[in-house]
Order: C-alpha cells, then sequence, then structure tokens
C-alpha cells in the first residue's frame, strides 16, 4: 500500500498527498475528488495508475498519479479487481487522514457486453458499503480517465 502513496503531478514531481488535497480544498472548497485505476498488460508487466482528481467546478480538473508496475497479472478477473482495492485502499486511506467525500470512479462498463460489467456488482457493492459513491462506465471517468492515458 505505500507503494501507492506516492504521487506525482502531472511535471513528474513528488507530490504529499495530505498537504496537496488540502491545499485544492482551501482553494475550491466545492470541488469533487474522484479516485480511480486503471491497468494495463504491457510486455511481461502489469501497470496500475491509480489517479486522485480534482474537479474545480468549471474550472477543469486538476489530478496527481501514482504508479506501479508489477510481474504480469495474465488472468482478466485478478488484474480488474487488483484496480478496485487500489481505488478503495487509496480512498480509506486519504479520508482517514482528511475528513472529506470521494468518489471512486470503476473503469468497468454497464454494459453487458463487456466482460468487466460482471465485476460491477461485487466490486461496486463493497465501496458502497464503505460509503462511497461509484461510478461506473458510460457515467463520470474522470480518474480512470487520467489514469488510463498514464498507463500507456
Amino acid at each position: 500500500m505505500s507503494i501507492m502513496l506516492l504521487f506525482k503531478n502531472i511535471k513528474g514531481e513528488s507530490v504529499d498527498t495530505v498537504k496537496h488535497t488540502l491545499e485544492i480544498m482551501k482553494s475550491y472548497p466545492y470541488a469533487e475528488i474522484h479516485i480511480g485505476t486503471d491497468s494495463q498488460n504491457i510486455n511481461k508487466e502489469t501497470c496500475y495508475t491509480t489517479v486522485i482528481a480534482y474537479r474545480l467546478g468549471s474550472r477543469g480538473v486538476h489530478y496527481i498519479f501514482s504508479k506501479q508496475k508489477r510481474e504480469i497479472i495474465r488472468d482478466m478477473w485478478t488484474r480488474l479487481w487488483k484496480e478496485a482495492e487500489y481505488s478503495v485502499d487509496v480512498a480509506e486511506w486519504l479520508t482517514k487522514k482528511i475528513a472529506l467525500k470521494v468518489e471512486i470512479d470503476m473503469d468497468y462498463n454497464e454494459d453487458k457486453s463487456y466482460k468487466s460489467h460482471k465485476l460491477i456488482s461485487a466490486a461496486k457493492g463493497w465501496a458502497n458499503s464503505l460509503g462511497y459513491k461509484v461510478n461506473v462506465k458510460p457515467n463520470n471517468q474522470i480518474a480512470t480517465r487520467a489514469a488510463d492515458y498514464h498507463c500507456k
């Protein structure tokens, strides 16, 4: 878990996640916070990227991200479930440090023709039981879009 807490900004500079979040919330008290993870298998590794995205009202979105590479996970269900675990772990960690509301964006599709659809019930139920609003495709995918970009 500690590896996932090493967040960077888009310039690649390390960021103190708690301090950064407090600064954002001070400047934009109505900002929405979204946490999401995406993964890609590249060569012999699985790359996970977790993003904390701050939707700044009508001023756009700012985000920080954490990237982790590990031995390849060929089983799609295991790899996709790990995305939910990383997002929930970061949400739990951050909301214990700072009393704030966050949403979790899951890169799973409501369309039954996608394999990820089968994970929605369990993953969303788990996150909902912890008090998080969960967004799945095609709805609000603020954090997972940025995570997808940084996974490649």
